[in-house]
């Protein structure tokens, strides 16, 4: 797991530790390895959210457009650990704030999901009424699992969300892209 890092061909565009509303502003970029889920020590360029379990990397906000694009790594654990409150609370929060009102998280480095309350989630949705709250790229297993919770109720997943080609896009137009494809579902 040590060698999965996150996407960088986006810091030309934006860089988490100088952004002075971003939920890592001024934070000290990480050299050595330190962090790990459950026994695996995972790329130090992944960032700490209060989780055991889930760490994440903030590719991108605009908050002309208010949109952030968030990369997953781990196990998303409700059930043990409440990740979400971690990232809610942590980042979520934060960008809000700060005015985004459409969320990309990216879960191709999600690797396990366990559902639990839907408390954050419901939280979360409400926080982003005039928005949304898009999951990319998930595995199957993954899926049904936020289903079984029915997650799908706050989060947007699946079908045309499943976009293999989301890393050769500028960051615009990858969101460009997500909101025209949720529009459609809401429409």
């Amino acid at each position: 797991m040590h060698e999965i890092e996150p996407f960088y061909n986006w810091n030309k565009y934006y860089q988490p530790y100088k952004d002075r509303k971003g939920p890592f502003y001024g934070k000290e970029q990480a050299e050595y390895y330190e962090n790990a889920v459950y026994g695996y020590v995972i790329h130090p360029d992944w960032d700490f959210i209060g989780s055991e379990t889930l760490y994440i990397k903030v590719l991108m906000v605009n908050y002309s457009l208010k949109y952030a694009v968030i990369e997953l790594m781990g196990e998303w654990n409700d059930t043990l650990h409440n990740d979400v409150m971690y990232l809610k609370r942590t980042v979520v929060d934060k960008l809000v704030k700060a005015g985004i009102q459409h969320f990309i998280l990216i879960g191709e480095n999600l690797f396990q999901f366990h559902g639990g309350e839907d408390d954050y989630y419901e939280e979360w949705f409400e926080d982003v009424e005039s928005g949304w709250i898009a999951l990319l790229n998930i595995r199957k297993f993954v899926m049904e699992e936020l289903e079984k919770y029915k997650l799908d109720y706050y989060l947007h997943f699946g079908g045309t969300l499943q976009m293999e080609n989301w890393r050769t896009l500028k960051p615009d137009v990858f969101f460009g892209l997500v909101d025209s494809l949720i529009q459609r579902r809401l429409n």
